[in-house]
């Protein structure tokens, strides 16, 4: 994997590359997935194509950018450009993969592009949390799991605050910490 700031100032990088926080995302749905998995945010499709390989249900992508739906496509995954989990049905999934753009950004410094839009937050850094949270368990089947990604920067106990507002029990699936900040995949359950 290269480094994502080295990938910033690449004309043509249009589409989220894995880094550390895919691995980690990928290390907990290798051990978590099972049934049909959709993965939200899908960028290049990496993720998605870890549990194909390793997974005998349906893989599904999604990601608002077109062109990482594309480009997951490429990659052997089924990917559709979506909003979230908007125009999924009731129930669909058994497992849902997440990893939201999560760092804080102030408006000012925003560039408006479909890399800001894979990396940015928002002001808090979970402007996508809360809309992912308040829906996500419509289109998650009873014992159903969801795997969230939450850095540090974001505000854990914050986010730990949206999961238990929106319904969920939650637990550490995989945990890794780096210099800047501290990376969790919560496993996402309903009592």
């Amino acid at each position: 994997m290269t480094d994502l700031a080295e990938r910033r100032g690449v004309d043509d990088a249009v589409v989220y590359q894995p880094a550390e926080d895919s691995g980690l995302l990928a290390e907990a749905a290798l051990a978590e997935a099972h049934g049909r998995v959709l993965d939200v945010g899908t960028g290049s499709g990496w993720v998605a194509a870890q549990i194909a390989d390793e997974h005998d249900g349906a893989v599904v992508g999604s990601d608002l950018n077109p062109h990482a739906a594309r480009q997951a496509r490429d990659r052997g995954v089924e990917a559709v450009v979506a909003d979230l989990v908007s125009p999924f049905r009731t129930d669909a999934f058994d497992t849902v993969c997440f990893n939201p753009p999560y760092l804080p950004t102030d408006p000012d410094n925003e560039w408006d592009d479909w890399m800001e839009h894979a990396l940015s937050g928002g002001e808090s850094g979970r402007e996508l949390i809360e809309p992912f949270l308040a829906d996500v368990g419509r289109v998650l089947a009873p014992d159903g799991v969801v795997l969230l990604l939450v850095s540090s920067l974001t505000g854990y106990d914050e986010v730990l605050s949206l999961v238990e507002d929106a319904g969920f029990e939650h637990a550490v699936a995989v945990e890794e910490s780096f210099p800047f900040e501290t990376l969790t995949v919560l496993a996402l359950r309903r009592p």
